[in-house]
């Protein structure tokens, strides 16, 4: 039974009124367009970073369904007759031959695939960094863990429908690194054969493997992806938007721009704007030019074959691996390959599940609205640099060959330099990072108790020079000193009350020890006080 009374309304006479007020009374969109048109979002140039996910995702679903029109997923053999001379009366595969077609004879084909290439390293980019932002600023702590995983899962499938989408021209090069996946799933012990029957339907490279990728890019990544972010925004929406701090932003409001009309007239241009630059990027700069290495054939390796820099990563823990072998009762197991092919979804996994490590650490369960400075959690941001030295390092290992013909540099040297560079480096960047923080707080206590360096040298009457500070405003003091700096989780003391060593779990002890290196003295400089903010203030003044 309705419990809105409609008797009283007068009837809309406008046409357009009479359809709004039909559709409103079935769906409530009234009401849910009242509740959240005036949400507030903060203005930072940061937040734009997710913006620019959700817009390249949206540029790859048009160009993609363009590109769709066309392209044959099929890997029957036909002989080419189209407009590339160099590549006339070659025979080739039709999923190769209709890629050609369009960029040579569908009117604007080669920009469309273009724009979809640059869209997607776009995607992969904007999302990394979009994650680093919330990495180091600590927007994925409670209650937005979830939101956090969501993340993580649109960048992991994003990686993989990359790659299913750069096989499908079925060109030397993607079928180079076809193969390398092949060898790679070859490696897992037991049913690593039968994984490689199942995607290419036979012996490499079979005739399949084209259109169950291209089912597999077109239907079923991209529709998980659209799942995904649409809950993402949908907890955007319900968890208020996380700021950073300053005057009058607590963990109780969002200090902002409305949705309707200011934000979403700046979205708008924005998209436009990010649709611009790919469009620019991609008009100017030619990425997969297929036609340059020809159809792949399995006797062949093009030279150079780098994939996707998204991909490097793993590609380089394969590339530097020594060749491991193992074998026994007639089998042989590849640890050169298997080993990495672990590794890499460990360190994904390690990065899905630090919400929950750093909160069971610090026993931190409160919920958090007001973002972080990077410089104030010293170990969080020393393993976000340290994870992004690793990244680097072995991106440095999976592009070897290139630095070494490219600078002129033994290939061995290159390999083992990032065999020895992935443990040393992160550790080195970690601690550097830890101990830049650091200095950056002991610089704002400075700063809060004696204000501003100004340059300006000042001789007293008694002969002392010295340089003259300018007190900061009320605002940037909120800024260096709203943080919070928790404890240490004290385990208790060792006796008890009777003077009985008390029994720890494992655990526990971990956890402490743990607690300890996120928040104990060596890790944080304690913020000035009150009482010694206004014993120097009274003494010295803007000294």
């Amino acid at each position: 039974m309705s419990t809105t009374d409609t008797s009283t309304r007068p009837r809309p006479t406008n046409p357009g009124e009479r359809v709004a007020e039909w559709t409103d009374g079935r769906l409530g969109l009234y009401k849910l367009a009242k509740s959240n048109i005036r949400k507030v979002f903060p203005d930072h140039w940061s937040f734009m970073l997710g913006e620019v996910c959700l817009y390249s995702f949206t540029i790859l679903i048009l160009t993609g369904v363009y590109l769709t029109l066309f392209f044959h997923p099929s890997m029957s053999e036909v002989v080419y007759h189209g407009s590339y001379a160099p590549l006339q009366g070659i025979r080739m595969s039709d999923a190769y031959s209709s890629t050609l077609h369009i960029s040579f004879d569908v009117r604007g084909g080669l920009l469309i695939r273009q724009i979809h290439h640059w869209a997607a390293l776009i995607f992969i980019a904007a999302m990394i960094v979009h994650m680093m932002r919330v990495f180091f600023t600590g927007a994925f702590r409670r209650p937005r863990e979830i939101n956090w995983l969501f993340g993580w899962m649109l960048l992991f499938l994003g990686m993989f429908t990359g790659f299913t989408g750069y096989s499908l021209p079925d060109d030397l090069l993607s079928g180079t690194g076809v193969r390398f996946m092949e060898g790679a799933v070859l490696s897992t012990p037991i049913v690593g054969t039968y994984l490689s029957m199942f995607l290419f339907g036979g012996e490499f490279p079979g005739h399949d493997f084209v259109s169950r990728f291209y089912s597999i890019h077109i239907l079923l990544l991209p529709g998980l992806m659209a799942g995904l972010l649409v809950a993402h925004l949908i907890l955007v929406f319900f968890h208020k938007h996380t700021q950073f701090p300053g005057a009058g932003k607590t963990e109780k409001n969002v200090v902002g721009a409305p949705l309707m009309p200011i934000y979403t007239a700046k979205a708008g241009g924005f998209f436009f704007l990010v649709f611009g630059v790919i469009a620019a990027v991609a008009a100017i700069a030619t990425i997969n030019p297929i036609w340059a290495v020809g159809p792949y054939r399995p006797d062949q390796v093009s030279t150079g074959a780098q994939p996707d820099w998204y991909m490097g990563f793993s590609e380089g823990l394969i590339r530097v691996m020594p060749g491991w072998e193992i074998r026994g009762f007639g089998h042989t197991l590849v640890l050169g390959v298997f080993i990495p092919l672990m590794i890499f979804p460990l360190v994904l996994v390690a990065i899905a599940v630090y919400p929950f490590i750093e909160s069971w650490v610090t026993g931190d369960k409160r919920e958090h609205h007001l973002l972080d400075r990077p410089r104030n959690r010293p170990v969080r941001t020393g393993f976000g640099v340290a994870w992004l030295t690793v990244y680097f390092v072995l991106l440095i290992g999976g592009g070897n060959d290139i630095v070494a013909t490219h600078f002129h540099l033994s290939i061995n040297s290159i390999t083992w330099f990032v065999r020895i560079g992935i443990f040393v480096l992160p550790v080195f960047a970690f601690w550097v990072t830890k101990r830049i923080c650091m200095g950056l707080q002991r610089r704002d206590r400075d700063k809060v108790l004696h204000g501003r360096e100004t340059g300006i040298i000042k001789r007293l009457p008694h002969g002392e020079f010295i340089e003259v500070h300018e007190p900061l405003s009320q605002q940037q003091l909120h800024v260096l000193t709203a943080h919070d700096q928790p404890r240490p989780i004290d385990p208790g003391p060792e006796v008890d009350e009777n003077g009985v060593e008390r029994k720890l779990s494992p655990i526990a002890k971990v956890q402490a020890r743990l607690s300890q290196d996120f928040y104990g003295e060596h890790s944080q400089i304690p913020k000035p006080t009150a009482e010694e903010y206004e014993e120097i203030t009274s003494g010295h003044g803007g000294h």
